[in-house]
């Protein structure tokens, strides 16, 4: 049995193994394919493993012998699900493995703006707090959670996560989501858009990437929030307007953007939310701690055994 990883480096850059996939067939890894390459590194191959290399319906007819894609995510828009199944390929995810990590990220990205903990810890490395007349100084105000309205987009498991975070911060949590009312977690109120915008002291978005969400936040909802609130992103790029949030932040209708995902990833040099005081982005690391990893590297591997033994588990469609 073949079995090859296209794209390892990003789950693995050298500080785990890949022992318990060798030891079920003829592995290679892969640090990166470009897209040009896939089919030739693909090619007699049986099992596939990708993180972000697309395999679509045409990199699937010129794979006869593929019989089984593993999705090294949640996320598998890299995979054409449809042609998959037209092509009798079963294919896998791995769910809810960054539940924590993304949760903590949330909360890292919103500290840092109002506990302004970067902004600090660089003044004084700068000798600022060295040279003040006296025990404490602030040039910027911080401010308490306790009390404040957290917004969420959508409750899986990550959101209803972040929403026990916040409630843990004794803010009051609102929620806009498929759920009814009665599913929702003590604590927790159902809310329709309108209102979620105009309430909430902090906005974060966790939910999937569709036709209805792809920029949900634009210059038109962006006008119906707070000009103080704070809008997180660790879902996925396109939910926001990348130039509207940007304007918005240069013209004080938004305080502050907090992001681990972008539009274009990596994103263009002149994209305009890298030159914004107020946005603070990361590198897409929220799934990344290494707990989170080694969790991925040893559901992929437990999908693929189980496929192996004719009982295959995550499976898509």
């Amino acid at each position: 049995m073949k079995i090859v990883v296209l794209d390892g480096y990003s789950a693995n850059p050298g500080d785990m193994s890949w022992r318990a996939l060798e030891e079920m067939g003829d592995l290679t890894v892969y640090d990166r394919t470009p897209a040009e390459e896939t089919v030739v590194r693909a090619a007699d191959v049986e099992i596939v493993l990708t993180n972000k290399v697309v395999i679509g319906r045409r990199e699937m007819e010129q794979l006869p012998r593929l019989r089984y894609i593993g999705v090294l995510a949640t996320g598998y828009n890299v995979v054409d699900i449809a042609a998959a199944h037209e092509h009798g390929i079963t294919v896998t995810n791995v769910p809810a493995y960054s539940t924590e990590s993304v949760a903590q990220m949330v909360f890292a990205h919103l500290l840092t703006v109002t506990n302004r903990t970067e902004h600090y810890a660089q003044q004084n490395r700068d000798g600022r707090w060295c040279h003040n007349p006296d025990f404490c100084y602030w040039d910027a105000p911080v401010h308490e959670l306790a009390g404040k309205t957290f917004g969420i987009v959508g409750l899986g498991n990550i959101g209803q996560r972040v929403a026990q975070i916040a409630l843990a911060f004794a803010m009051k949590v609102k929620a806009l989501t498929s759920k009814s009312a009665h599913q929702l977690p003590q604590g927790i109120e159902k809310v329709g858009l309108e209102e979620l915008l105009s309430s909430a002291d902090i906005l974060s978005l966790h939910c999937p990437l569709t036709d209805d969400t792809r920029h949900l936040i634009n210059a038109s909802t962006l006008m119906q929030m707070k000009p103080t609130a704070i809008l997180i992103n660790t879902g996925r790029g396109p939910l926001v307007d990348d130039a509207d949030v940007a304007q918005a932040l240069q013209a004080k209708c938004l305080h502050a953007y907090c992001a681990d995902v972008m539009t274009e990833e990596p994103p263009k040099a002149d994209n305009p939310l890298l030159r914004c005081a107020n946005a603070y982005i990361t590198p897409h690391i929220a799934w990344a701690s290494v707990e989170a990893r080694i969790r991925l590297m040893d559901i992929t591997t437990a999908n693929v055994r189980a496929f192996l033994s004719g009982h295959p588990q995550n499976v898509i469609g």
